[in-house]
């Protein structure tokens, strides 16, 4: 069992901090599902400035591997949030740079190697729609984020996307038990296998066009807690690890046990994701934040300057 991350990469840059982060929802699902036992790799774009070459570091010492991506001339991709209550508040991107202006086309060299994988995961940040097809008709499970963007549950782009699917993941936090019911139906009667929808701390729901299952959300103290960041990438994660476990594959779909197993070992996951600092730490000042000084060393500093 192994799981490719085929898209998106971006610099979280915190600016309540002066911190930035490695991130990106592609990224991340390969670096939580590292966590949770499997081989994964990244497989996309880096920008050649300072911040991609940081990117790149930082996804390898995680353990995923990269060694297919590819560097091109550009920016690379900056997110501007901050954390307020313990959530993170986007304020900005700067559009992706030059990983999402520029993406991956898979050859045949290319999607010989994803192939090779037991999922690929992309998503709505990472302009792989073409490539969705390809993937699909290759033979590993594919799975999509579709964020919470209006833009993206329009019927024309579910129906450019969904058929090509074995798992979706809606992020519903802002919509009702009915309405994100309404909305799964949706998405799989557009031609997707299965659909989660991820709602904070209302929890998840899965359906697969005959089984529908529910889970609470395991909720993280707020006094304990460092941010939000990643915890719906971590939910899918812990989700498509345990279902690959229990032999989940489009011959063997997943009974209603493995759902529900799979959606507590996702809220398991979400929960513990809380407690890491931003996506998955690896944090270094951002360009223009003072570097601060330890306190011993500023105070003998002062001592010094003292007449």
């Amino acid at each position: 069992m192994n799981i490719l991350g085929f898209g998106d990469n971006v610099v979280d840059r915190f600016v309540d901090r002066g911190i930035d982060y490695p991130g990106g929802n592609c990224v991340n699902v390969a670096v939580y599902a590292r966590r949770l036992g499997l081989d994964t790799a990244y497989l996309g774009v880096f920008g050649d400035d300072g911040l991609g070459a940081f990117l790149r570091t930082a996804v390898t010492a995680q353990g995923v591997a990269v060694e297919r991506s590819v560097v091109r001339h550009g920016e690379s991709g900056v997110s501007t949030l901050h954390v307020q209550g313990g959530d993170r508040v986007f304020l900005g991107y700067n559009g992706g740079g030059v990983t999402v202006r520029d993406p991956l086309v898979l050859d045949d060299a290319l999607l010989a190697y994803a192939a090779s994988f037991s999922l690929v995961h992309s998503s709505v940040y990472s302009r792989t729609e073409s490539e969705l097809p390809k993937l699909a008709a290759a033979g590993p499970l594919v799975s999509f984020d579709l964020s919470d963007d209006d833009e993206f549950r329009s019927p024309a782009y579910l129906d450019r996307v969904c058929p090509h699917l074995d798992l979706a993941l809606l992020s519903c936090s802002d919509l009702d038990e009915a309405a994100t019911r309404r909305l799964l139906e949706a998405v799989v009667a557009r031609g997707a296998r299965m659909v989660l929808a991820t709602r904070g701390l209302a929890g998840a729901i899965v359906y697969d066009g005959r089984t529908l299952a529910t889970a609470p959300a395991r909720a993280a103290d707020p006094r304990t807690m460092t941010d939000t960041m990643g915890c719906g990438d971590a939910f899918l994660a812990g989700f498509a690890v345990s279902l690959l476990h229990d032999g989940w594959s489009r011959r063997n779909p997943p009974s209603r046990t493995s759902l529900e197993r799979a959606l507590r070992h996702g809220a398991r996951s979400a929960h513990d994701q809380c407690f890491v600092e931003a996506a998955f730490g690896h944090g270094r000042p951002a360009p223009g934040t003072p570097v601060p000084v330890p306190l011993d060393q500023a105070g003998a500093n002062a001592a010094e300057s003292q007449p």
